[in-house]
Parts: C-alpha cells; structure tokens; sequence
C-alpha cells in the first residue's frame, strides 16, 4: 500500500486532532510532513514529538522561540507567521493537505495548495464562502482535486457516488438547532457566550459552535454546497434535524431522497476525505438506530435565527458579499466571546457591516483580501458604537 504523506493546517483544533487519531490508527497508510498551528504551541509541539513531521509551524510568530527550541534539536524543521505556512505549501514532501483552520486564515495556504496541485481535505468552509468562484476558477485549471470534510458535505458526496449529476433536484444540509433551538425569541436577549458553547450534540471549537448557536455555520454550509456540487443556492436548504443523526441528504428528479447516516462523530467524514473517497476500517462505536426511538424534522425558524437568510443574500448577490459577512461574523463572534456584545447583537453587526463596505462584483484575490480588511474594520466600529 501507498503511505500518504499529509500536512495538517489547524492541528491543534478539534479537526486537526481527529485527523490525527485517524493518522496514529493508520501509519501504514499515513505519514504526516507538516504539521500548522495558530498559537497552541504547546501542544502543537506535543503533536511534532509524536508524528515527527518534517516541518512545524507556528503562525503566532511571538510563539517560534518556543518551538524552535524543542523541535530543532530532534531535527525538525520550524517556521513561523503566515507567510510561511503558505510557502509550506509548496513543498514536495506531501500530497495532500487537511484544511482545519477556523475562518479567513485559511483561504491564502488552500489558494497556495491548489497552485501546487496540492489535494485538499477542506475542513475550513470559509475558503470557499469567501472565495467560492475563485477557488472553483482555479480547481478548473489545476491537478489539484476536493473532497469536502464537512460532515455535512461528505454527506452529500457520498450521497451522490454513482449518480448522474442532472438528477439532482435540491440539497437537504441538516442542523442541529444548536443549544437555542428550543428557546423563544425573548430568551435569546440574555444569553451568554457559556450558554451558546453547551452544544447538544457536537464537541467543537468555540467559534464554530456560536457559528451553530446563529445558525451562520448553516448559512456558510449552503454557500459551500453551492460551490461544491455546482448547484444553485435556490435548490439548496436547510433542515433541523436535532439528533445529528442525518448528517446530509439529495433528493433527485424521480422524488428518491437518499441520505448519510453515522453518529455524530467527525472521524467518519475526516477517513473518507482522507481514504480518497474509500472506507478505512474504524474502530470508533457504530450507529445502531434502535438507540433513537425517532428521528424528528422541523423547518428552520428564521426569524429567531436571521444569520441563516445571509446565505441566500450572499448567492444572489454574488462578488464580495460572502466576504464581507465572513470577516463582520468573525470579529462580532469574537466580540461575543469576550463579552462586548449580546447574542442578538452578532446579526445587525453583519449587516451593518455590509451596507458600510463597498461591494465589488468581480474580485480578484486582491479584491477579497481588502474586503476583508475593511469589513473587520467596520464591524468593529460598530462594535464600539455598541459599547458606548
């Protein structure tokens, strides 16, 4: 058998970590050359003295001493800053790269993949909510290939293994609801970042469990799909589903509607992104429907949660839309997370941000990375107008 040799973006976050287990299970099969993180060194350079990649990068640069001085002597190589997790991409020591990162930062390293011919496991659906007709440009005229680790997305993929393309009627991207699901509009005045983090069902990072919270990580997963599977977002939706146990599901012309089944787990999605579209034998515990005495779904309510309309405005609008509600979602979480605003507040920050933030209909990747910039800026004033 092939061994495959990977780099992990975002190693130290809940992906990056499931992929690793999934690593350790497999070394027959998997090798890992480079291994990237955001600012947990410590644990990032736990991870290097286990898999003994060939390069380990921290992008908080304030962090490299520290790396450098306990990886440099078992021969590992260390870098630091984003400058240098992009060039890590150009290296010819590895094949494929599991995208794990959370939000903007990982949009520069997948471009830089893809230029490489690099494959990607996209963990990361900000690249292409972001970028999602430059990256498709780009796939077009690359060897690179895309196989989506959302488990949402690799729902639908394998649901559409053996299926002729123009027999897709819609999408159906199932939700959990979050933590709020139940909860009244008037309840959601006063809830805390420490409520919104009690997922029911997933155990993420903070970011994308107050993304689930919103339901703006739905939002950005139609956006995804549409990019994904080259279907209009119009033929897309979302579905609550509260026991996570129908991760995706495709309806077709003739009214079949097949769907993707598993426990809430990420490792499933991670091992088929990483098998190439095959099953890896895993030994995590297997779904056994007489455990659930029923599988309920509900229309979304997108009056309690609006984030979820952005999606639909993103796609009809196109250009720098999805960017610009990518970066106010990102800097208004975050201020949610500290304190600064109220839950409610993380919405009209977004849309103020985008009437404040000039809309280009083309980007080009320059385009996108000033957007972005201006948009974070934006967000923030609106932010502080808040805190007056």
């Amino acid at each position: 058998m092939h061994k495959k040799n990977i780099a992990v973006i975002g190693s130290t976050g809940s992906i990056g970590t499931q992929t690793l287990d999934i690593v350790r299970e497999n070394p027959e099969r998997f090798g890992v050359s480079v291994l990237a993180a955001g600012s947990k060194v410590d644990k990032l350079i736990e991870q290097a003295k286990a898999h003994r990649p060939h390069l380990a990068v921290i992008a908080d640069e304030t962090k490299y001493t520290i790396l450098r001085s306990a990886l440099e002597p078992l021969g590992i190589e260390t870098a630091a800053g984003s400058r240098a997790l992009a060039d890590a991409m150009d290296r010819d020591d590895f094949s494929t790269v599991v995208t794990a990162t959370v939000g903007y930062s990982g949009l520069e390293p997948t471009i830089r993949a893809i230029r490489a011919g690099k494959d990607i496991a996209l963990a990361n659906k900000e690249t292409l909510v972001v970028a999602g007709e430059l990256i498709t440009r780009m796939l077009s005229t690359s060897t690179a290939s895309v196989l989506p680790v959302d488990s949402e997305h690799s729902a639908i993929y394998q649901c559409l293994v053996g299926e002729d393309p123009a027999t897709i009627d819609r999408l159906i991207i199932t939700a959990s609801g979050g933590p709020f699901r139940t909860r009244s509009p008037k309840e959601l005045q006063n809830v805390t970042a420490a409520d919104a983090l009690q997922h029911p069902n997933w155990n993420m990072g903070n970011k994308i469990t107050i993304d689930s919270a919103t339901m703006m990580n739905k939002a950005f997963e139609i956006i995804e799909a549409r990019w994904l599977f080259n279907i209009p977002g119009s033929r897309i939706e979302a579905v609550v589903h509260p026991q996570s146990i129908v991760h995706s599901m495709v309806q077709f012309c003739d009214g079949a509607v097949k769907a993707q089944l598993g426990i809430p787990d990420m490792h499933l999605p991670i091992r088929y992104a990483l098998g190439d579209a095959s099953r890896i034998d895993s030994p995590e515990r297997r779904l056994s429907l007489s455990d659930y005495a029923s599988l309920t779904f509900e229309k979304p309510d997108v009056e309690k949660f609006p984030c979820l309309t952005l999606a639909y405005k993103a796609l009809a609008e196109g250009g720098t839309t999805a960017c610009a509600i990518n970066a106010a979602n990102e800097v208004a979480v975050a201020a949610f997370l500290g304190g600064k605003i109220r839950f409610l507040d993380i919405y009209n920050v977004i849309t103020s941000t985008l009437e404040a933030t000039d809309f280009i209909k083309q980007p080009t990747y320059e385009d996108l990375v000033a957007v972005n910039s201006v948009a974070r800026a934006k967000a923030s004033e609106k932010i502080e107008s808040i805190l007056k």
